[in-house]
């Protein structure tokens, strides 16, 4: 257990009713929940007043220093120390220490970023459809409260942890546009000529056992991919397997390691998505497997197609529901240099990627080191 005093939240900590006109404050920017992001404490997006409609309740202003944080749906964690002077709904609280001395500005959005004040205000929130808490629900809150001196110490530890997470994402949002601006280059090159995938390719299809037949998954040993996976991007192994039975009565087909995964269809973003294939397996019937032949470089086709997720979107047809199939991906045409020259550029697209996918794993590394940190200082 913790040493500290336990205190209560609305002792300590003051809602700010700061409330102005948005069109005669002369503020520039608003704050929605849309620009708040999960468990990130920095705002990176906000919108311009006077761009366009305003709703009514945007009419809160907070200023540098001060804490936002979305009430609406509190199981979206959305807290955010404000780094400019702007306006926000009603519904998104401004909050901030009644005694700075007391409660260091600093180490206020830590106490918030707890999984014990998560859990309160998720429990504490009233509807089912878009639960929201009261500020009132959130003041007997109780926390433990180091000193002041105690308090920085957490505070710098905590805040140079989170820098050095935003120096890392920050590297990784220049390393892709780099890796955009070298594809750009390749795919606008006028000296590469535009193939279909059908004259360089093998396109197939898979198809999913019977759910309810036993036989077909239990003690299984053939791989089977559903769509999701296609998310992973480098698909390195099987969740699910269907047995021999399953194979031969349901006409599967086990496609080879190297072939692209592309999504036809799928909620959300899944559609267009794209995964590399590194070993035999078999797919359900919303992906599609493009096999490349010796034409075509495995890794540059997987480029090719990773980066085109918009224009294979595009590629769908549908009234009701758009969706991509084998015969619209065989008309789908990419640039296609010599085969050198494709090892070349997949080389230099994988060496993006894979600085990209180590600085990821450093940053979810140092997520956890944070998080740990917060229950060990702050909960105990």
């Amino acid at each position: 257990m913790t040493p500290y005093p336990l205190v209560k939240f609305g002792d300590v900590v003051r809602q700010v009713k700061d409330k102005v006109d948005p069109q005669t404050a002369g503020l520039e920017r608003y704050v929605a929940g849309e620009h708040m992001d999960t468990d990130n404490l920095h705002i990176r997006r906000w919108g311009d007043v006077g761009a366009g409609y305003l709703g009514p309740a945007f009419h809160m202003r907070f200023q540098p220093g001060q804490i936002l944080y979305g009430s609406r749906r509190t199981y979206l964690r959305k807290i955010a120390v404000a780094d400019f002077e702007g306006i926000t709904a009603n519904t998104t609280y401004v909050i901030e220490p009644k005694d700075p001395e007391v409660l260091l500005p600093d180490f206020l959005p830590f106490v918030m970023s707890t999984e014990r004040f998560h859990e309160h205000s998720i429990k504490q929130s009233k509807g089912s459809v878009n639960p929201y808490i009261n500020f009132s629900d959130i003041t007997w809150y109780e926390f433990p409260l180091p000193p002041v001196d105690e308090q920085r110490r957490i505070a710098d530890l905590l805040w140079a942890a989170d820098d050095t997470i935003t120096e890392y994402t920050n590297a990784i949002s220049s390393l892709e546009k780099l890796k955009v601006s070298y594809w750009q280059k390749v795919k606008l090159n006028d000296k590469y000529p535009l193939v279909r995938l059908k004259e360089i390719t093998e396109i197939g299809t898979g198809s999913t056992p019977h759910r309810g037949t036993p036989s077909y998954w239990k003690d299984g040993t053939i791989s089977w991919l559903p769509t999701q996976k296609v998310n992973e991007k480098i698909i390195r192994q099987a969740d699910e397997f269907i047995t021999e039975e399953a194979f031969n009565e349901c006409s599967m087909k086990l496609f080879k390691a190297n072939s692209i995964l592309v999504a036809l269809y799928g909620e959300g973003k899944t559609r267009g998505s794209v995964g590399y294939l590194t070993f035999d397996s078999c797919i359900n019937q919303a992906f599609a497997a493009v096999k490349p032949t010796e034409k075509v470089d495995g890794w540059f086709l997987y480029h090719c197609l990773d980066n085109s997720y918009v224009e294979l979107r595009g590629f769908s047809q549908g009234s009701s529901q758009k969706n991509l199939n084998a015969q619209l991906l065989g008309q789908f045409k990419i640039p296609l240099p010599e085969k050198n020259e494709q090892e070349s550029i997949s080389e230099m697209l994988n060496n993006f990627s894979g600085r990209i996918s180590d600085i990821s794993a450093h940053i979810q590394t140092l997520q956890i080191l944070k998080k740990n940190l917060l229950t060990t200082l702050l909960t105990g």
